[in-house]
């Protein structure tokens, strides 16, 4: 499609003098194929922002997704494509709603945060000219989504689940992609229920986080459960598509194990990548505050990435320590930032101002590419092999996930979330009704490994109210 090019008019320009034309990206387009057989980035909030993806992208993730974005957000917004650099940026009225670059679009899944059918159609045809696929969001189990009918709240309500994925697959080209992603409910039963109406849908793949609505990030997802969702859909449905696995991967590596217990096709990484971009690689990289922080803040400038965002990424960012010093290294680097109001204060950690030669590697590396994603054939290991083929922080990665349990449904060592998310558990407004007894009365959300019993499913219907 046309686009109409424009200098953004929020943006101080790039240092480059000569505004250029971006590259005509080769065409092409996903497929059920594309969802199988990798590891791709999931849909995080601020996290997930546009250099992060780039960074994804370039460290071997098979598709990434964006953060969940409202339906009504989008539509209020005003596409404009700078020159020089090629970002995309969808502008509110303050600041950008949401950055894109050609560079991704053959491997970007649009996440919507919906509950109309007509405000998703309608939110899908306004970016639809950027993005290779659509995802509905039915597992975010924060108020802001459950409360207006979103989210999480959608797994309550099947009819209208399934209306949204009907009508973004009628209304969108065959070439774009349309798929869900869900968590877990209580009964198995009733999760295959649902997981059967949303495959009938037509979408391209399925993508379950092995947790409940009500279970935390620090309670182990439940990625036993998950092989027989697998089963439904590709053994007694016969549907071709992908099921994807969400929930403790700490990287590619680590997703062997989740692949091999469940059978799914591919494993989908969220907390390991907001703390590592790279770890989607099987030689993801160490002491990051010295191979990726300066990186990531040069191109963070170059594309205009608002400050605030960077800061917030960076905040989340951890890796192993290998270099005499480092945790030192790691303190001063963090606190520089902290302390920084803007990128100009961050000279001493970047050097010189180069995000564009960052960003044609980033470029480069995502163009030699030869497939839209990664065989899991690649990182696999042959467990008779005596010759460890991996590096051996990878490896050990592995090692301990198997020694903790005996088997392979147990969180892995250290994916225990470093923040916690700050609004507490998502609680529905009537949430004693889930306390087993004798805990009832008790302030605060009570973890589903603590109390010893999952949640009811909720049997009132959410208020059908978009924000």
């Amino acid at each position: 499609m046309q686009s109409v090019w424009r200098t953004m008019s929020r943006r101080a320009h790039s240092e480059s003098p000569v505004p250029r034309s971006v590259k005509r990206m080769k065409i092409s387009h996903l497929t059920k194929e594309s969802y199988k057989n990798g590891v791709v980035l999931a849909p995080m909030v601020r996290s997930g922002a546009l250099p992060t993806r780039l960074f994804a992208l370039k460290h071997g993730a098979s598709l990434v997704w964006t953060p969940e974005l409202i339906d009504k957000a989008i539509l209020h917004t005003e596409r404009v494509v700078d020159p020089v650099t090629g970002v995309i940026s969808y502008n509110g009225k303050s600041r950008a709603v949401w950055t894109t670059h050609p560079i991704e679009k053959p491997y970007l899944i649009y996440q919507i945060g919906t509950a109309d059918p007509d405000l998703a159609v309608q939110a899908a045809k306004t970016v639809v000219q950027d993005v290779s696929g659509f995802d509905l969001n039915c597992g975010c189990p924060v108020p802001f989504s459950t409360k207006g009918g979103m989210g999480a709240a959608l797994l309550t309500n099947p009819d209208l689940l399934c209306s949204i994925l009907t009508a973004l697959r009628e209304a969108m080209p065959p070439e774009i992609t349309i798929s869900a992603k869900i968590r877990l409910l209580p009964s198995q039963e009733d999760t295959l229920k649902l997981v059967e109406r949303i495959v009938n849908t037509g979408v391209s793949a399925l993508t379950v986080h092995c947790r409940t609505r009500y279970m935390r990030d620090r309670e182990r997802a439940m990625i036993e459960r998950l092989k027989e969702v697998v089963e439904l859909v590709n053994v007694k449905m016969g549907k071709d598509i992908a099921v994807i696995e969400n929930g403790d991967a700490q990287g590619a590596v680590d997703a062997v194990r989740i692949r091999k217990a469940t059978g799914c096709s591919s494993v989908m990484i969220a907390r390991a990548a907001e703390a590592n971009p790279t770890c989607l690689s099987t030689t993801p990289l160490v002491d990051i505050h010295q191979t990726l922080v300066p990186s990531y803040l040069r191109l963070c400038k170059y594309l205009d990435n608002h400050w605030a965002l960077t800061k917030f990424c960076l905040s989340q960012f951890r890796s192993a320590q290998t270099q005499p010093g480092g945790k030192l290294e790691e303190k001063r680097v963090r606190e520089t930032i902290v302390k920084a109001r803007s990128y100009d204060e961050l000279v001493d950690i970047v050097g010189a101002w180069t995000g564009e030669e960052d960003m044609k590697e980033i470029i480069k590396a995502i163009e030699a590419r030869d497939d839209q994603h990664i065989r899991f054939t690649e990182v696999e290991m042959d467990e008779t092999d005596t010759a460890d083929p991996l590096p051996s922080l990878l490896a050990s990665v592995v090692a301990a996930a198997k020694s903790a349990s005996g088997g392979e449904f147990i969180t892995p060592p250290a994916t225990q979330n470093p923040h916690p998310p700050a609004s507490g558990a998502p609680l529905d407004t009537e949430g004693d009704v889930y306390r087993p007894a004798g805990m009832r009365g008790m302030r605060g959300f009570v973890p589903a490994l603590i109390a010893g019993q999952d949640p009811a499913t909720p049997t009132h219907m959410p208020t059908l109210v978009t924000v």
